[in-house]
């Protein structure tokens, strides 16, 4: 493989693959106030937020770890402010003190947080004010979760950097991926490049797992599975991905390696693959190569897709994960294929209304999806282009799902957030 190619697959699986505590959009927003905090010098008087509807889709269920069960926009903000360690990036509120936690309470009792729906911009969008005593903060972090690209103190421009629609500066280009490119850099990849970084996707991702299936989070969907189906390999695997999820989604303070700037997705494009490893007792080596090609497949499918859309991530990871699964299984290049494509046809309507518990049952579904994806090429059989979205060829069945999630469901996007947005306002007239 062309050196310099393998390079960039490489960085992009070590600028994707970084742990984080949470979900990743309630941390980012901790992140960005973590970073104003530092900028104002004191907790400010009040604050403003104007962050894009799919933020604030994906920060209004999910539990704020380290905050004693808050959720929301605003615990967010509280608790990257009062307790948060921006150079910590996305684990900026992973060692809350207890003084911490009773300063971010007393920040949401004491400190208004307006927020409103960014107009236009990007579809990752934030946008923190913060007004102190004399001083006045802003910051701006738009299209991934760390993208700081505005800095402004008492109208002072600090730092800025354009940004261009939904593009990635400062990012390995993910268009030099392809469904080829990840087979030959798989199978030419020297082990010692990724050990750390797939050490600690294993260690991270077991380890919440593991916590998801011996207590009870959400709705433990992980431990349902186990419980009704047993210790078959197939629901070993779709368990495993769940109950991390399970855990993540509902206040578990480990943190988990991400992919794609999610969580949920890095847990389902690992475990599955982990349990399929233990399986069948394969090498170190042999698992490296698994998990770099699900982990390098799901970031190829949400290059097409974008960070956050109205698609489940969860199917670019299970699909991801089936693609690992075959490797695994076969060794054969027409075997990953032909499963991805096979899980995209079966589950690619599944959509995404924000991070919360039922996304551990979505990640099953997809998870079972991908195995039956593998098992149908084992036995002969395969969706063919034509057969609705699908296309001939992966590549062009990958662009196919692309579009149908970037473009065809922008409406759907906003749908759902106007579903959940009037559904907020419904329970608060109830409270008055």
């Amino acid at each position: 493989m062309d050196q310099q190619l393998y390079q960039g697959y490489l960085n992009i699986l070590k600028e994707e693959l970084v742990p984080a505590m949470g979900c990743t959009e309630p941390i980012a927003l901790a992140y960005a106030s973590a970073k104003a905090a530092e900028l104002l010098g004191e907790r400010p008087r009040r604050v403003s937020a104007c962050v894009s509807g799919s933020i604030i889709k994906n920060v209004k269920s999910v539990i704020v770890p380290n905050t004693g069960g808050l959720k929301g926009i605003a615990a967010s903000i509280a608790a990257g402010a009062s307790a948060g360690k921006a150079d910590r990036l996305l684990e900026v509120i992973s060692d809350v003190t207890p003084e911490g936690l009773a300063a971010t309470r007393r920040f949401l009792d004491e400190v208004p947080v307006e927020v409103e729906s960014a107009k236009g911009g990007c579809t990752f969008d934030i946008t923190l004010t913060f007004f102190g005593n004399r001083d006045t903060v802003k910051i701006r972090v738009a299209n991934y979760h760390t993208n700081i690209v505005y800095l402004e103190k008492n109208g002072e421009i600090l730092y800025s950097k354009p940004v261009i629609g939904e593009e990635e500066d400062g990012l390995t280009d993910r268009n030099i991926l392809s469904m080829e490119g990840i087979w030959e850099f798989v199978n030419v990849l020297d082990p010692g490049d990724v050990k750390e970084l797939l050490d600690s996707q294993i260690r991270c991702n077991t380890a919440i797992a593991e916590e998801g299936l011996r207590h009870a989070y959400g709705a433990s969907v992980g431990r349902v599975i186990r419980t009704i189906y047993g210790n078959d390999i197939k629901f070993r695997a779709v368990a495993s991905a769940a109950a991390g999820s399970d855990a993540r989604m509902n206040g578990c303070e480990l943190p988990v390696v991400i992919n794609s700037g999610s969580g949920n997705q890095g847990i389902t494009a690992s475990l599955p693959v982990i349990e399929y490893a233990r399986e069948f007792n394969i090498s170190d080596e042999l698992l490296y190569r698994a998990l770099a090609l699900s982990n390098l497949t799901t970031i190829h499918q949400k290059t097409r897709i974008g960070r956050l859309s109205a698609f489940c991530g969860a199917v670019s990871a299970g699909a991801g994960a089936g693609a690992g699964i075959a490797y695994i299984c076969t060794g054969s290049y027409d075997a990953v294929i032909h499963t991805v494509v096979n899980t995209l046809a079966i589950i690619s309507g599944m959509v995404c209304d924000g991070a919360k518990a039922s996304c551990a049952g979505k990640i099953a579904a997809a998870v079972e999806a991908a195995i039956l994806g593998f098992h149908m090429y084992e036995q002969g059989e395969q969706f063919y282009g034509g057969d609705g979205i699908v296309k001939k060829g992966i590549e062009e069945t990958i662009d196919s799902v692309g579009k149908l999630a970037r473009d065809g469901m922008k409406e759907t996007n906003e749908e759902i957030i106007h579903i959940m947005i009037d559904e907020d306002r419904n329970k608060e007239g109830e409270n008055r």
